[in-house]
């Protein structure tokens, strides 16, 4: 049997595949419909956001407003001073020591007691000086006596010669003696006063006012001519001067000042510089600059009445150079720092504004400005947060006003 392999076989319709091009457009739909939904929700979840947010806002309280005290600037006059350290130096320190050798028969001073002028303070047995005082008179009165007669002998020989009754040489030898009898007057006074001094020597007196120091000999003590052993120690308490230093570069003003006859006062501090001791005046400055310190040193005095400063005793000195007027002043408390400037909070309004100053001259709590003008009210606490236009409550009924510092203040001149 022949097969015609020419004939094409018979397919069955309902085997055939589906087309390709309808099966990609159906994935072309479902792609966009899936993004359609997601644009929805994103856009859906964007709405609800900005809704939350906004109920938020609206829920939200105002930020609170800051509790402050405050103060007012004020135009007034502050002081421009140089500080340093001092010692306190008494202007006379006596060593006593003894001008004639003997025994110590009395003290008549007690430890630390305040003398005057002249009191007695050792007495030094004068028995022997005043033997030796008492020969040296008896030689002055018979020399005197003799002077006296070589005297009323020239007044003799003078009428005789006036009589041409003795020769011109007799009464020459006679003017001669007289002469040489005025000289030994003479030595025998000058022997006198100088036993009289050693007798004098013996009775030590104060040469100075001043308080006295430790007892540095007792009665009987045996003391020298030559002066190696000290009896005693005087220092003049009152008036007491101090001893400080000024930087070269502020002499010039200082200088200034004295030509012009200015009196420039001095206070004396303690060590902590806290307690004010006492009130002075600067006396003088020395000669010459002192190279290894590029300083010249001041002496001030002071009447210390009180005995509040002692000798050697360390002091904080505050020179009163220069006085500045009508300058504008704030607590110094009220300025702030930014690195290297220097700024307040003016409060207008009830509200902070931040404002650049100039510091100067401080003293007292209290600083020179500039920047703000008298009157100006400046924040003075709660500076951890305040902002620039930040609302705030003043707690003080009334700005705090500085005192007036007319005749204090520190910097330089």
């Amino acid at each position: 049997m022949t097969v015609d392999t020419n004939e094409h076989p018979i397919v069955d319709p309902s085997h055939q595949l589906p087309a390709h091009g309808s099966d990609s457009q159906r994935h072309k739909v479902m792609w966009i419909v899936i993004g359609i939904v997601s644009l929805l929700v994103f856009v859906l979840a964007i709405v609800l956001l900005w809704r939350h947010h906004e109920a938020a806002k609206k829920a939200a309280p105002p930020p609170p407003k800051i509790n402050i005290t405050t103060a007012t600037a004020e135009k007034g006059n502050i002081g421009v001073y140089l500080d340093a350290i001092g010692t306190v130096t008494p202007v006379y320190t006596d060593s006593i020591t003894s001008q004639v050798t003997g025994l110590v028969v009395a003290v008549h001073f007690k430890e630390g007691q305040l003398v005057r002028k002249g009191d007695p303070l050792i007495e030094i047995d004068s028995r022997p000086y005043r033997a030796t005082l008492l020969q040296a008179q008896g030689a002055l009165e018979r020399d005197q006596n003799v002077l006296a007669q070589a005297q009323m002998d020239l007044e003799r020989y003078r009428a005789a010669w006036a009589r041409n009754a003795i020769q011109k040489q007799l009464l020459d030898d006679q003017e001669k003696l007289v002469l040489q009898d005025e000289g030994t007057v003479k030595n025998d006074q000058g022997t006198v006063q100088y036993d009289q001094i050693q007798v004098d020597f013996c009775h030590i007196t104060a040469p100075i006012a001043g308080r006295m120091g430790l007892r540095l000999v007792d009665p009987g003590n045996l003391v020298q001519s030559a002066g190696t052993v000290t009896l005693a120690v005087i220092t003049q308490i009152a008036p007491i001067t101090v001893i400080f230093t000024i930087p070269e570069d502020s002499l010039g003003p200082v200088e200034a000042r004295l030509r012009k006859k200015a009196t420039l006062m001095v206070d004396a501090f303690d060590r902590t510089a806290q307690t004010k001791i006492a009130n002075g005046k600067l006396l003088t400055i020395d000669n010459q600059i002192d190279t290894t310190t590029g300083t010249v040193k001041a002496r001030a005095v002071f009447d210390n009445k009180n005995n509040a400063l002692f000798p050697n005793q360390f002091v904080n000195t505050r020179l009163l150079v220069n006085t500045l007027q009508g300058v504008t002043l704030i607590p110094a408390s009220a300025i702030q720092q930014n690195g290297q400037a220097s700024f307040v909070y003016v409060i207008q309004d009830n509200i902070a504004h931040t404002r650049s100053i100039k510091p100067g001259v401080a003293n007292g709590g209290l600083t020179q400005v500039d920047g703000i003008n008298p009157g100006d009210v400046v924040a003075n606490s709660s500076f951890d947060k305040l902002q620039d236009n930040v609302s705030v409550v003043v707690s003080n009924n009334a700005p705090a006003k500085p005192a007036p510092a007319s005749t204090s203040g520190s910097g330089a001149p």
